[in-house]
């Protein structure tokens, strides 16, 4: 019989995240390095990448990741595209074989612009233009999967351990100012190529270790306001709830933190009366967008990253700085493997935020 500490329960899943808050761009190849130290939190059904600063050539332009699943699927996106948008680039996202890598589908990548005429008469903004053409395709076409839309930056995932995801997206051959990682562990999803993390909507993207007992509540919640979920896992709806919250209801991210990680009412009641207004006030008005269950997650957004736990810290997750670059893992050893000796080190508390941005925010914020 084997005793405890004879045998490791990583509880799992990993995610791992590099920020440079000086903006300076940095290869592919490091989160690849990192993600793969946790390769033991995975099982081989899912890994995937974020990066942020990857097209500075096409910077303007919502660059679309699309997966299909066979030519005719690609022929009615491109075009529902080409009647919404003009396309300034499109082609093959550029892979390698990998024979870890399975069940490849098509995989392409559009840059593009709405048309003006479409936008004006949608009465909308070019963001929320956007993303309804994105829900669009991906809930009508079948087939076809738009798994990333933000502007320069991309999301690059598959089926398969996330260390040889990275190889076969050739991810060294790209320079981004953010990189955040997933190597999955399922266990009451499906694994396959649109379940990988991670998951996006424009420039938002989400990792995320754990489980979502509330997730029947947060997507009934959610798809009042048109978004859509779709892909057999309870982490896609944290990414719509981001969107929902920073785009259309204007909130930051600390504000969104108290949300969806929101402290116990014991907690709130022994506040001081300003900051106990503001919680009640977010607890009550956002109730069913509270997350329960044991999470960890990474938030990247444009200029910036967010690491949070859930309130009790049910799940592992590591920060540390060194110069200009903050670290966040599930390990600390994922972090050493890039950075030794680092000027900091800690573990964020539970439901305490730690936001970093380009523009000097403080990777202190709660911590």
């Amino acid at each position: 019989m084997l005793k405890e500490g004879q045998i490791r329960i990583p509880s799992g899943c990993a995610i791992a995240g590099i920020f440079d808050k000086s903006g300076k761009r940095f290869s592919g190849e490091e989160i690849i390095r990192s993600i793969a130290v946790m390769h033991d939190r995975s099982n081989g059904l899912g890994g995937g990448f974020a990066g942020y600063g990857i097209y500075p050539e096409y910077k303007d332009a919502y660059a679309f990741h699309v997966f299909y699943d066979d030519l005719d699927a690609r022929v009615k996106c491109e075009a529902f595209l080409e009647r919404h948008f003009d396309i300034i680039n499109l082609s093959k996202i550029p892979t390698r074989k990998h024979k870890r890598v399975r069940n490849e589908p098509l995989i392409w990548r559009y840059f593009l612009h709405p048309l003006p005429t479409k936008l004006a008469d949608s009465q909308l903004d070019e963001r929320e233009f956007t993303v309804r053409c994105v829900v669009k395709v991906n809930t009508t076409i079948k087939g076809a999967y738009i798994f990333s839309s933000g502007k320069n930056m991309g999301v690059f995932k598959a089926e398969g351990y996330p260390e040889d995801v990275g190889e076969f997206y050739r991810l060294e051959e790209y320079s981004g100012t953010c990189w955040t990682a997933h190597g999955r562990y399922p266990t009451n999803t499906p694994g396959w190529w649109g379940g990988a993390h991670p998951f996006a909507l424009l420039d938002y993207s989400v990792v995320h270790n754990g489980e979502i007992s509330s997730y029947d509540a947060n997507r009934r919640y959610i798809e009042m306001f048109g978004y859509q979920c779709t892909l057999q896992t309870d982490t896609e709806v944290i990414a719509y709830m981001i969107d929902y919250l920073n785009r259309r209801k204007g909130l930051s991210m600390k504000e969104i933190a108290d949300i969806v990680a929101a402290p116990f009412w014991s907690v709130i009641e022994k506040m001081p009366e300003q900051e106990k207004q503001r919680m009640t006030y977010l607890r009550n008005a956002f109730s069913s967008l509270l997350i329960t269950g044991p999470f960890s997650i990474l938030v990247g957004f444009e200029n910036g990253l967010m690491a949070l736990n859930d309130r009790l810290k049910l799940r592992s997750m590591v920060a540390a700085e060194k110069g200009d670059r903050f670290y966040v893992a599930s390990e600390e050893a994922a972090i050493r493997a890039l950075e030794p000796e680092l000027d900091r080190l800690w573990a964020p508390h539970g439901g305490e935020p730690v936001i970093v941005t380009a523009n000097g925010g403080d990777t202190r914020e709660n911590s």
